[in-house]
């Protein structure tokens, strides 16, 4: 067990050390000058010596090594660096953005395991119902999210007029967001969830539970849905790293401030210490939810416990 965990512990640093230095080397391989795009307009009226002064205290000249030996340092130690746009700590920043942004996707990604699974049990269950709920994550996964979050725009709140945009409560505010994120989180989810319970349908021991007289909801519950939540708790995994990326078309499209708004601003100003900070953080929350799925499994499926003995 000990072994296993140092062994999972350097994976994890392994995997952020290589977040960071791919992120790192194609910031800096970008062309342009962060500290020129910001400073050197006219109206701001900083002569080149003030220039140069900035670029001196953000280390803009030193050595790409150096500056890479810092930057991870820094790091390390908790210190991001400032942004070059505003001069703020990176710190700071995350710490006003991260909270939007975290409700957002736990709200989204809850969501998205109920509409998963609702898809999946009524494609199974239901023989009215059940092509038409097949057809439904192909579909869901083929739309953009922008294109979803506009469409819920002008159909609920102007036309339906049941979520508003101006003048909305906090927890109004959330509702077409997160559907809009949960809309292409949930697909992956449905599609893998259905074809492991048709999988699992198909195996002998569900003719004889059938034969014992067991109801079709209960078969489903007690023997069915257990051995095919597995592969859908793998695939679930995986598809809440992609909710960073979904939330900064979300934030976008809804106005919402967060990681995502903080995003676009930073590739549109090459704020290299903001974009490096975003980084990191998605791989390591990206890290910690596989990490705590592989701590899940054994718990779903008691083989694997076996296994592991």
């Amino acid at each position: 067990m000990t072994q296993r965990i140092l062994t999972r512990l350097a994976h994890t640093v392994a995997v952020l050390l290589a977040a960071f230095t791919l992120a790192f080397l194609l910031l800096s391989a970008l062309p342009g000058d962060a500290v020129e795009n910001r400073y050197a307009n006219p109206e701001l009226g900083l002569s080149p010596e003030q220039i140069q002064e900035i670029r001196d205290s953000l280390g803009a000249d030193r050595p790409l090594i150096i500056q890479y030996l810092l930057s991870l340092k820094g790091f390390i130690t908790g210190d991001f660096g400032v942004s070059v746009n505003s001069g703020t700590p990176v710190r700071e920043m995350l710490a006003a953005a991260l909270p939007g942004t975290l409700t957002l996707a736990a709200s989204a990604f809850i969501l998205a395991l109920i509409l998963a699974f609702a898809i999946s049990s009524a494609a199974i269950l239901s023989t009215r119902f059940g092509k038409k709920m097949r057809a439904l994550p192909p579909l869901m996964a083929s739309l953009p999210t922008f294109l979803v979050g506009i469409v819920l725009i002008q159909f609920v709140s102007f036309r339906l007029g049941l979520v508003p945009i101006i003048g909305a409560s906090e927890s109004q505010k959330l509702i077409l967001p997160a559907v809009t994120l949960a809309i292409p989180i949930a697909a992956p989810i449905a599609q893998v969830l259905l074809r492991s319970l048709d999988d699992v349908a198909k195996q002998p021991f569900v003719d004889v539970v059938r034969a014992r007289g067991a109801s079709t909801w209960r078969l489903f519950a007690h023997n069915i849905l257990p051995g095919a939540i597995l592969p859908a708790l793998t695939v679930a995994g995986l598809a809440f790293g992609e909710l960073v990326g979904g939330a900064v078309v979300t934030e976008a499209v809804f106005g919402r401030a967060g990681v995502g708004n903080m995003t676009v601003d930073a590739v549109s100003n090459r704020d290299t210490p903001v974009l490096l900070a975003i980084v990191v953080l998605a791989a390591t929350i990206y890290v910690l939810i596989n990490a705590a799925v592989d701590a899940l499994q054994p718990i779903v499926d008691p083989r694997l416990r076996k296994a592991a003995k």
